[in-house]
């Protein structure tokens, strides 16, 4: 969607551009516009702002009503499914030959009632940030890493072990 000023100065521009004797395809092409787009937006004589906002969309044929929502919500907190994500309750609940809405239909439900935090019963991740050492001088801390090197023939693989100074990232040792 492009704001109603910047299509302004878009068609400011190619019709300069034609004004001075560029094709109108060309000056369209360097705004990575079509022609087509172009004659909609001037169509009339003055530009036209995008109606996509305004257009009124269709209600989908499978929505769920209102009582089809309440009932993923009641069975989403009865007390044997407060604990466990849509993936494990819906094949759950079709061991018990009952189908109420998709996988991700719950998903979504959750989502918009804001109950899609963590539902399992293990402790919620944390996250721990990385240490991070400072070297000012040489010797001070050192890392390491290890390389898989092709050997002779395919399939073959060597491993090269490491050892780096941190300050001056030479290699302090390695073997293979």
């Amino acid at each position: 969607m492009i704001r109603p000023s910047d299509r302004r100065l878009a068609v400011e521009l190619i019709q300069e551009a034609n004004r001075g004797g560029a094709r109108l395809a060309q000056a369209c092409q360097v705004l990575n516009l079509s022609v087509r787009t172009y004659e909609r937006w001037v169509a009339g004589g003055e530009v036209k702002e995008d109606q996509r906002p305004y257009a009124e969309r269709p209600v989908p044929k499978n929505k769920l009503s209102e009582a089809e929502r309440k009932e993923v919500l009641e069975v989403v907190k009865k007390e044997e499914f407060a604990d466990l994500p849509p993936s494990q309750i819906v094949p759950k609940l079709a061991d018990q030959s009952i189908y109420i809405a998709s996988e991700s239909t719950m998903y979504r439900i959750l989502r918009q009632e804001q109950m899609q935090q963590h539902r399992g019963q293990s402790k919620r991740p944390k996250t721990k940030l990385p240490e991070s050492y400072l070297a000012i001088a040489p010797n001070q801390v050192w890392t390491w890493d290890i390389t898989w090197l092709k050997g002779p023939v395919r399939g073959l693989y060597y491993r090269l072990y490491l050892i780096i100074d941190l300050f001056s990232r030479k290699i302090v040792g390695w073997e293979v």
